[in-house]
């Protein structure tokens, strides 16, 4: 389930905004983190068409494991659950995290032409900075 989302204001140079949503599922649920992973990942090509490389990176923040994935390209995610075949936005970027909390896994999803992307990545990272583990 959607529980916020950031809109995020185009930089200088880029056309659209970004947007950042958190989505929590509650115990048990939203998937595993392989298969989030890979999801995103599937949602970006190289403009050859072929699976643009995702960086994925592992880490601890206030006692709690996060995945990072961070990846750049054509990206598809954009069309709905109607539409016939994605929409292709060229020069996008992905900043997902995966936090694995006790009540259950927070996913973070900040999607955004590169530009943009780049300017809030701070923001991103004190965004997975805030997380903080409960049950210590």
């Amino acid at each position: 389930m959607r529980a916020a989302t950031y809109p995020v204001a185009a930089v200088q140079g880029d056309r659209d905004p970004a947007e950042c949503v958190v989505y929590f599922f509650g115990a048990g649920q939203g998937g595993s983190i392989q298969d989030n992973i890979e999801r995103w990942e599937g949602q970006f090509k190289t403009q050859d068409g072929k699976p643009a490389p995702a960086r994925v990176t592992k880490l601890t923040i206030h006692g709690l494991p996060v995945t990072v994935i961070d990846v750049t390209g054509e990206y598809s995610g954009m069309a709905g659950p109607t539409a016939t075949a994605p929409v292709l936005v060229s020069g996008y970027r992905l900043l997902g995290a995966i936090v694995e909390s006790p009540g259950g896994n927070v996913f973070i999803k900040f999607t955004g032409p590169a530009k943009t992307m780049a300017a809030n990545q701070p923001k991103f990272q004190q965004l997975l900075e805030s997380f903080e583990n409960a049950g210590k």
